[in-house]
Order: structure tokens, then sequence, then C-alpha cells
């Protein structure tokens, strides 16, 4: 039996995209929780999970509640290299995850300030360095949370 390769809502708005799987992964398919997730893997698994919730979060400052409620209702993980079909953004995260998808065409824009963030915002595409807290600051969170909003982002329902 292979491992799935997709965990959340099919109608997700923002997917992550991330080369490995949190453990037991099988067991969360059908109800993902991100509580159930963060009991069942490392500290390593809660920063993803937290920094999924924060970007992806309506309201900034609610993200903990989001992320307890909500999070799996409107977000997903994917673990393949191929982008999921539908009008959802793409969050690819860390360079070595990047080079799984070969060569995106085109080439997504810097943002000013912050070379270490890219936004293609046709292909809703988001590339920035992995979750991890020492990569992903507050003030880069905050960063890609403009440049979704700029697109409409946290005012439509689902993809």
């Amino acid at each position: 039996m292979s491992a799935p390769d997709f965990l959340g809502s099919p109608a997700a708005r923002l997917v992550l995209y991330l080369p490995h799987r949190p453990e037991g992964l099988e067991n969360f398919c059908h109800a993902p929780s991100a509580q159930a997730i963060v009991a069942a893997n490392s500290n390593h698994w809660r920063k993803i999970i937290n920094l999924l919730a924060k970007v992806a979060s309506p309201v900034e400052d609610a993200w903990r509640v989001f992320r307890d409620d909500d999070l799996f209702a409107h977000t997903a993980l994917c673990f393949s290299p191929f982008l999921q079909p539908g009008e959802c953004w793409h969050w690819i995260a860390g360079q070595a995850n990047l080079a799984r998808f070969g060569a995106l065409a085109g080439q997504p824009e810097a943002l000013a300030g912050d070379g270490e963030i890219a936004v293609d915002g046709e292909r809703m595409l988001l590339l920035s360095p992995y979750p991890d807290y020492r990569q992903l600051s507050n003030a880069r969170v905050s960063r890609m949370r403009s440049v979704l909003a700029q697109s409409g982002f946290y005012a439509r329902e689902a993809c």
C-alpha cells in the first residue's frame, strides 16, 4: 500500500507542497486534524502546521483558532511533485523541494526586499523557504500574507 500524497480539502484555497509526509499519514486522511498530526509527530510538524495556519488564516491574529478548527477545511498538504488542479494557491516551500518540480515555466517574481520569497500571481504560485521558524520569520509570513491579500485570497470562501 502506498502512502497518500494529499491531506486536506479537495477544494483547498492553499496547498502546501512538502517533500516528506508526517508519520501516520494514512490515519489522518479521512479526518485531517492539526492536533492529531502534531501529537503523532515531532516538533518539526508543529512548526509546519503553525506556519500553514499563520499564512492561511483569514484573520491574522486568530491563526490558532483557525488551526484548531478549520485548517484542513481550507488548506491541504501535498507530497507529490505535481501541482494540484484547481483555482488555489500553490505554496512550494524550500529550494530542495522546488527542485522536485523540475522547471516551472516562467520565473516567479521575487518580492521586493526579500529575494527568498517569489510569487507568480497569474499561476497562483508562492515560493518560500522551508516552513521553519528560523527561515520563515513572522516578518516573512506577513509579506506572504500581503501578497495573498492583494490577490483577494482572504476574501474568497474556497477555490
